[in-house]
């Protein structure tokens, strides 16, 4: 019985490429193994609530505990997203953001640095379990961008931007892609 269950193996697997099977085996196990790796820490923060998108990486919050309650512009940490000028990229990245966290509590995560030069707080926005920096590199509405020192969550959102890539979703559209980062964008307007 054993031969006959080997012999059926090798005539299933007779169809796929070695290379495809040791990648297949190498996902099967890294996935596995994934789940065994410790939990990541919660984050560590405070709770603000979206008045308004002003573009697709910056937002404005009031922290309804602080006295006075003051309008804080916050820029997302780990992402550039198109320019409203990019079109029809920009609009799309505000649009993403508008609709998921506009009048939204939120949660506000730090990391090294507290603000930017611009004097706009640095912060990974979290909306509940949901880490929305993640998700709009992984939905295809911005590019992951590592600035140091601000590196706590950079594995997570390269991974974002390959899954994006790879499923060509927004930016990484094949039919439509973005051809200039944001970055070279605004450098050419100056």
């Amino acid at each position: 019985m054993m031969i006959k269950v080997a012999s059926g193996w090798r005539r299933l697997l007779t169809g796929f490429s070695r290379q495809s099977l040791i990648l297949g085996a190498l996902l099967t196990v890294l996935g596995g193994g994934l789940g065994a790796c410790q939990q990541p820490d919660l984050p560590q923060g405070r709770m603000a609530v979206v008045q308004y998108i002003v573009n697709g990486q910056t937002i404005e919050v009031l922290d309804p505990n602080r006295r006075p309650a003051l309008i804080e512009r916050v820029r997302l940490i780990g992402l550039d997203a198109p320019d409203l000028e990019q079109v029809p990229w920009g609009s799309d990245a505000k649009q993403y953001l508008e609709e998921r966290l506009l009048r939204q509590s939120v949660l506000l995560e730090t990391d090294v640095e507290a603000q930017d030069r611009f004097e706009r707080r640095l912060a990974y926005v979290w909306l509940g379990q949901e880490l929305i920096n993640e998700s709009l590199i992984a939905d295809g509405y911005a590019l992951a961008v590592a600035r140091s020192p601000n590196l706590k969550h950079d594995p997570r959102l390269t991974r974002a931007q390959e899954k994006a890539r790879l499923l060509g979703l927004g930016i990484w559209n094949p039919d439509s892609p973005l051809r200039t980062t944001p970055d070279e964008f605004r450098a050419e307007g100056r």
